[in-house]
């Protein structure tokens, strides 16, 4: 449900390749997000045909001639059984305007779906407002499990 006055102002749809430049912008200036090489552009490409009408932007209506402005973006896929989500991030001139509880509500919609009913997101430890955001969301820590990666390739950057 949009906020008031939110509808004259917010537009929210589902995130293509063409929002790539002005996404990984709003990324690259946000504070608790690490990009790393799988944020490349084909990656990020791939990670949305793997995953089709899951991830989500919202922009902000342009004034006169100005086009619309990306503030808000949220990306998730799944394997088939769990969902995983990321990159949920608002501008700093945009928060606390309901866009990020929007942003997941659409996000967990499209997961449904697609029968997917639990889902996990990663937090960087130091990334306290995130923390509390997702907790205020109804997401639980979790510290009963670890985190493992590995990288199957030249870059050994986890």
């Amino acid at each position: 449900m949009p906020l008031p006055n939110e509808s004259l102002l917010m537009h929210y749809r589902t995130m293509t390749i063409n929002d790539y430049e002005a996404a990984i912008d709003l990324w690259s200036e946000s504070e608790g997000v690490r990009l790393r090489d799988t944020d490349s552009r084909e990656g990020i490409e791939k990670y949305l045909l793997r995953n089709p009408g899951l991830s989500f932007v919202a922009e902000v209506e342009g004034e006169g001639d100005r086009e619309e402005e990306l503030v808000g973006t949220i990306m998730a896929g799944h394997d088939g059984k769990r969902g995983y989500v990321q990159h949920l991030s608002v501008a700093d001139s945009h928060r606390r305007l309901g866009i990020a509880t929007r942003l997941v509500d659409l996000c967990l919609e499209a997961l449904k779906s697609e029968g997917i009913q639990k889902s996990h997101l990663m937090i960087l430890p130091d990334n306290e407002a995130a923390q509390t955001f997702w907790a205020n969301q109804g997401w639980a820590y979790r510290s009963d499990i670890l985190l493992y990666s590995f990288v199957n390739g030249d870059n050994h950057n986890v």
